[in-house]
């Protein structure tokens, strides 16, 4: 039996017919259809599902979709204003820290809720904003580079 609620996500509203035990991950890209947001272990332990709810880096794969009723979500795909990147995405292309691009969306979402919240983080924090997500192509030293340039960016939101 699926029940209706309504998401908003990305500012925009959605009415979806969802069973209860979906998730968030599995609404957002099955039902919505937002691919950007990345179904890793589906065990809350990659980071890769990583989206931002209320303000809050949140793992998707992990929180039921009717818990989401009301709270804005932003996924990568919202990140982009008037097609122009985010300032973080546009410090990962420039910094190189996107190898397979498979984490990457998680990533990004992780930083930008970390650099809400502490605009000019320092290594170790930046470190710490990152440890729930797993990247098995890079030691990290360009991911952090990118975090970094983004925080110095004067257009940071």
């Amino acid at each position: 039996m699926k029940k209706q609620i309504k998401l908003k996500v990305n500012g925009f509203e959605y009415d979806v017919w969802i069973k209860t035990h979906w998730t968030l991950l599995d609404v957002l890209r099955d039902e919505i259809g937002l691919m950007g947001t990345k179904k890793g272990c589906d065990r809350g332990e990659c980071g890769a599902c990583t989206v931002i709810m209320n303000g809050e880096a949140i793992l998707s794969c992990l929180v039921l979709a009717t818990q989401c009723r009301g709270k804005e979500i932003l996924t990568i795909e919202g990140l982009a204003r008037d097609a122009k990147l985010d300032p973080l995405q546009d410090a990962f292309v420039k910094h190189g820290a996107i190898q397979c691009g498979f984490c990457t969306p998680g990533m990004i979402m992780a930083s930008r809720a970390l650099l809400n919240k502490t605009p000019h983080p320092t290594v170790e924090e930046i470190r710490r904003g990152l440890s729930g997500n797993l990247c098995r192509c890079t030691g990290y030293i360009k991911i952090i580079a990118a975090v970094q340039k983004a925080s110095t960016t004067e257009e940071h939101r």
